[in-house]
């Protein structure tokens, strides 16, 4: 893509990079004060872009591209008042005795589910508002600056009323993060790389149907039928729906190593207004 010119935007998960971060507070807390989580969605954003950019810088030299390679801590507006701070539902770190988990919601005020057979942590995970950032990670890949932004779903932040900004602790899906990057920087297509070369319809029943593929008013039909679970493809097709109903070109779904047949519609799925 890069090589054809393409200007790119590159976004991705954090876990369980995020959850390992939480262990290692959780593992120091005696001796050095646990980050927010908010830090360590900034923390781990950070690292695994890092990673990303050093290992994209390096393949380019060696076939002779040269393109400058950026990541931006991304900065992502939630709505203080989102449903999801009632009911945090997203799992992190590490697993606890149930006595453990006690003493932990008297002295924080944590939420935790028991998860096969022990206590974990759960918080919230509010939907993406807009993105801080978004005029100069539009203007660097304007200018063929190769971004990773948005990691993780990015750094999630309240507005105060002055308009300054505060942290606060959640998760934000990282796809829903990347369907408001794609909206407000006006790209054209997502791709989404993922685990599988396709979206399914009954997914691992017996009348599994691939779609090579669809229209945006299917996708939704089959979205309202439950195709989609919230835990897998679910977050994808709803970022997908977002993005082409605000005027995006296409949504392209599947693995990475099919991404090149997957963009000349000979693998994965193509999802088109």
């Amino acid at each position: 893509m890069l090589s054809a010119g393409r200007k790119v935007i590159i976004t991705h998960g954090n876990g369980p990079i995020v959850g390992n971060i939480v262990i290692q507070n959780e593992c120091a807390r005696d001796t050095i004060p646990p980050m927010p989580l908010f830090m360590s969605d900034a923390d781990s954003e950070g690292g695994i872009g890092f990673m990303i950019q050093q290992t994209l810088y390096n393949s380019m030299k060696r076939i002779g591209e040269n393109r400058d390679v950026a990541t931006i801590i991304t900065q992502v507006v939630v709505d203080g008042a989102d449903p999801a701070f009632l009911r945090p539902t997203k799992p992190i770190g590490p697993y606890y005795r149930e006595e453990e988990a006690q003493v932990l919601r008297n002295e924080k005020g944590w939420t935790f589910v028991n998860d096969r057979g022990g206590y974990r942590r759960v918080v919230p995970s509010p939907r993406p508002v807009r993105i801080i950032e978004k005029d100069v990670i539009k203007r660097l890949a304007l200018e063929g600056v190769v971004v990773i932004a948005a990691g993780g779903g990015g750094v999630p932040v309240v507005e105060a009323a002055d308009g300054t900004l505060r942290g606060i602790d959640a998760v934000v899906d990282k796809d829903l993060s990347t369907s408001a990057l794609a909206r407000e920087t006006g790209a054209e297509s997502i791709i989404t790389l993922t685990e599988t070369d396709m979206v399914y319809l009954n997914f691992g029943k017996p009348r599994e149907k691939g779609l090579r593929t669809a229209t945006l008013d299917e996708m939704k039909r089959y979205y309202a039928e439950g195709h989609f679970p919230p835990g897998s493809m679910g977050p994808k097709i709803e970022a997908a729906i977002e993005f082409l109903s605000a005027g995006g070109k296409n949504v392209v779904i599947t693995r990475p190593e099919l991404m090149a047949e997957a963009l000349e519609g000979r693998a994965g799925t193509t999802i088109r207004f």
